[in-house]
């Protein structure tokens, strides 16, 4: 994992749970989270912290720019694009990489594509998008506005939402929600360690599951 802001507490509660806690707590708190179909690059990145979003949109002629935007990004932040699931064209390669790994940015969301995916893996710089291939974006897509609210995975992401990566994917955490969801996946991962301890212990699974409501865990209350 690349660097956290270790001074906000609840990005670094987020880091301790697993992308599954967060869902689950997600569907029993009625909230749409699961960022669809955003893989990571490599099943070892991990990442967490509030997001820097931006949207791109079909390029104009002339073309605007694919994204000056890494300077402004904080430590700790994750970078999160907006391209509407587009394949055909990247909004992010191994510049962007080099510079987010060095400034300390936490990772980047892609609903879209990337490329240079070696160079991620060999910094272990968390990237998560629906693929990647090596056509540029530039005159394809530019950027049409920063820090405004977006759509990742059909979920919708605002700035300062916390984002969760890990190898089962993204998560994003409405800042309005944050303290509620935090809590409620803390719970069922307290509640799923209790069942692996009584099933070492020599618990029938059904017993331990049975014990700690382990299929109403998610259930919407």
């Amino acid at each position: 994992m690349s660097e956290l802001n270790t001074n906000d507490a609840n990005v670094a509660r987020a880091a301790h749970l697993d992308t599954a806690s967060l869902s689950d707590a997600m569907d029993r708190l009625g909230i749409n989270g699961q960022c669809y179909k955003l893989a990571p690059r490599d099943n070892g990145f991990r990442m967490a912290g509030r997001a820097f979003t931006v949207l791109y949109g079909p390029a104009a002629k002339p073309a605007g720019t694919v994204g000056d935007f890494i300077d402004d990004v904080p430590a700790g932040g994750v970078v999160v694009l907006d391209n509407g699931g587009r394949e055909d064209a990247t909004v992010w390669g191994d510049i962007m990489t080099e510079l987010a790994h060095k400034k300390g940015i936490a990772g980047t969301v892609i609903d879209g594509i990337c490329r240079d995916v070696a160079m991620c893996r060999k910094l272990g710089y968390p990237v998560y998008s629906r693929g990647h291939w090596m056509r540029t974006g530039k005159d394809r897509v530019q950027v049409e506005a920063v820090n405004v609210p977006v759509n990742i995975g059909n979920v919708r992401v605002a700035p300062g939402d916390i984002l969760r990566g890990d190898a089962d994917g993204v998560v994003a955490i409405p800042r309005e929600h944050e303290e509620q969801v935090l809590s409620v996946a803390e719970e069922i991962e307290t509640a799923e360690n209790r069942i692996r301890e009584a099933v070492r212990n020599g618990s029938r699974l059904d017993e331990a599951r049975k014990v700690n409501q382990y299929h109403q865990l998610q259930t919407k209350r």
